[in-house]
């Protein structure tokens, strides 16, 4: 039985890959797979997968995809400071619990 791997992003985060093939792109969470420990990022990883016809897709062939990537190879990307940054949790007035980048102080 696998255990699950707590993984540091959510969908809709934007990330960057820093190691692997796609080093260096930027791309937006599209799923999460904490069973796995995996992520889909957008435009990351993509593979070509050869699909038979069937009523979604009637022409079949060959079809572009994002493929699971490890989640520790992609970190955070904080639009403000335009950087990676891993992140604090800071407890606001109102007890709700937020994600701050480390570097500027932007939540998420």
């Amino acid at each position: 039985m696998m255990e699950k791997v707590k993984v540091h992003v959510r969908k809709k985060d934007t990330v960057m890959v820093i190691s692997g093939k796609d080093k260096g792109k930027i791309g937006e969470v599209l799923a999460v797979m904490p069973k796995t420990g995996k992520v889909v990022v957008k435009d990351v990883n993509v593979v070509n997968r050869h699909t038979k016809p069937n009523r979604a897709n009637m022409q079949g062939g060959i079809v572009k995809k994002e493929a699971p990537i490890f989640s520790s190879k992609v970190m955070l990307y904080c639009n403000n400071c335009k950087n990676v940054t891993r992140i604090s949790h800071k407890i606001l007035d109102d007890g709700t619990k937020v994600r701050v980048c480390k570097k500027c102080g932007e939540t998420f």
